[in-house]
């Protein structure tokens, strides 16, 4: 959502008059859903959204810590790997949570330096995720954990790989985003020692989801 997503260009501000709809209808001849995302201090911008019929859908959190946090940790020996081109059973493990070939499409069209993130449970493929690089800020981003493999540890340990990747990259943070309703990566992130630096959420209208 965040690649499509349109935003004000100034945070805290307020659409023009008639402008929610131009950018709605230019979304429409791009073949996308008309989407805004509302940052932390768009409320008059949010409410504007709200006047004109969009629902809000799916609220995130914005978690961040200094790389060391992290990269001063050790996972298990063969645990995790970071590798890039991804592998296609790490392209089959996002395809099983809902990460399809347009996200891929992101990644990979992406030119700041990237990994991407593979965990293994024993001789079993377990997890998979992808972390770029920008600004000495690490974003991990798409981390999946296959259902059978969940609660094993692999969700800490790749993000621990992250942060060791990262911080041979020059990383100074990390920061991952979660949806509110995801309480298990959020208290995952917590006990990780990161902090809840701010949130976003969408809007959308439902006639048209």
């Amino acid at each position: 959502k965040r690649v499509s997503a349109a935003t004000l260009d100034t945070q805290g501000g307020t659409a023009p008059e008639g402008e929610i709809a131009r950018a709605a209808s230019a979304m429409r001849a791009q073949g996308e859903t008309p989407l805004f995302m509302l940052r932390d201090g768009d409320h008059d911008f949010d409410a504007q959204l709200a006047h004109a019929g969009y629902d809000i859908i799916d609220p995130v959190n914005i978690w961040l810590t200094p790389i060391e946090t992290l990269s001063e940790m050790t996972p298990p020996r063969t645990a995790s790997f970071h590798i890039w081109e991804p592998m296609a059973i790490q392209r089959d493990i996002w395809a099983k949570g809902g990460i399809g070939p347009a996200r891929l499409a992101v990644m990979d069209r992406a030119t700041c330096p990237k990994t991407s993130l593979f965990g293994r449970n024993g001789d079993r493929p377990a997890a998979t995720g992808y972390v770029g690089l920008h600004d000495g800020i690490a974003m991990v981003h798409a981390l999946e954990v296959l259902a059978s493999q969940r609660r094993s540890g692999q969700g800490r340990w790749l993000m621990i790989e992250a942060a060791r990747w990262a911080a041979g990259q020059g990383a100074q943070h990390m920061s991952v985003i979660c949806t509110v309703a995801n309480t298990g990566a959020n208290a995952l992130y917590s006990a990780l020692g990161m902090a809840r630096v701010g949130g976003y959420h969408y809007r959308i209208k439902k006639d048209e989801d």
